[in-house]
């Protein structure tokens, strides 16, 4: 039984096979692909980065800069913030990424140098010292923008800004300063404001946090958010139920238990942000 079997289904086979030959052969000419189409030998992204530095106050910083290299059309910028780590390779990883979805992406450098911190005592000192002088702060910020835009890969467009972490915190208080940004999104960013003078701000505003995250305040989160929307933004708060803080970094699980911190990586929570956030980049920069 089994051998008969097998003879069918090897009949079966070779006269699909014999019935696809005859269908190729048969091919008017003009619906034959040739081998060397062009659209067969077209390449995806490859992805190149870059030292980026650029200088204010007398201080050198150096950021990570990422871009299509097989994509000559100047394309639309985006600044990544890092989390209060520093410059790490997080950070470095979401460059590529949007760099392969057709940005221009510029991991910035806040603490000067290319500096990461290995504790969080470190990390907290770094973060403090940016955040206490927010003049300093600002002009780090601006000064990566400048420069970004005389690159020639990147459109006479506008910008916008994605943060994580503390990063979360920078790009939301440089949308409250009124810095020029078509959107600000956030990943669990501490939400405490650092401007002294709001400015007017146009752009959208987009903010991810964690329902479980124990290190924003909630009222803080409000307060932010209504002070965003009295400047003029467009501000859309997202939170995922049982997300902790970084939430999007797959490494948050072994920081935790490494330093017994309250956080955690959530895969559905960073899938659905990161969706979120690139609707709306795709939204306000490509038009």
């Amino acid at each position: 039984m089994r051998a008969l079997l097998f003879t069918l289904l090897c009949l079966v086979s070779g006269l699909m096979a014999g019935s696809a030959m005859a269908q190729e052969v048969n091919l008017p000419p003009e619906l034959r692909i040739e081998p060397q189409s062009e659209f067969l030998t077209a390449w995806g992204p490859r992805v190149e980065s870059e030292v980026f530095e650029y200088t204010t106050g007398g201080e050198t910083f150096q950021g990570y800069l990422a871009r299509n290299v097989n994509d000559e059309t100047p394309r639309p910028a985006v600044l990544v913030v890092h989390e209060w780590w520093g410059l790490d390779d997080y950070a470095r990883a979401r460059a590529d990424q949007l760099a392969a979805l057709g940005f221009v992406a510029l991991a910035v450098d806040m603490y000067g140098g290319g500096q990461v911190a290995s504790h969080p005592d470190q990390a907290g000192e770094f973060s403090s010292q940016v955040m206490q002088d927010w003049p300093a702060a600002r002009a780090r910020f601006e000064a990566a923008m400048t420069q970004l835009r005389e690159h020639p890969a990147v459109a006479d467009t506008g910008m916008a800004a994605i943060g994580y972490c503390f990063g979360g915190r920078v790009v939301m208080n440089m949308a409250l300063s009124g810095m020029p940004l078509e959107a600000a999104i956030s990943f669990h960013g501490d939400p405490t404001p650092a401007v002294p003078t709001p400015g007017k701000f146009s752009g959208a505003v987009q903010i991810h946090t964690g329902g479980a995250d124990s290190l924003v305040a909630r009222e803080s989160l409000a307060a932010m958010a209504l002070a965003l929307e009295a400047q003029g933004a467009d501000v859309d708060v997202i939170t995922y139920p049982q997300a902790l803080h970084g939430f999007t970094n797959p490494g948050a699980d072994a920081l935790s238990e490494e330093h017994g911190l309250p956080v955690g990586y959530n895969a559905a929570a960073d899938a659905s942000s990161w969706q979120a956030a690139l609707l709306l980049l795709d939204k306000t920069l490509n038009q």
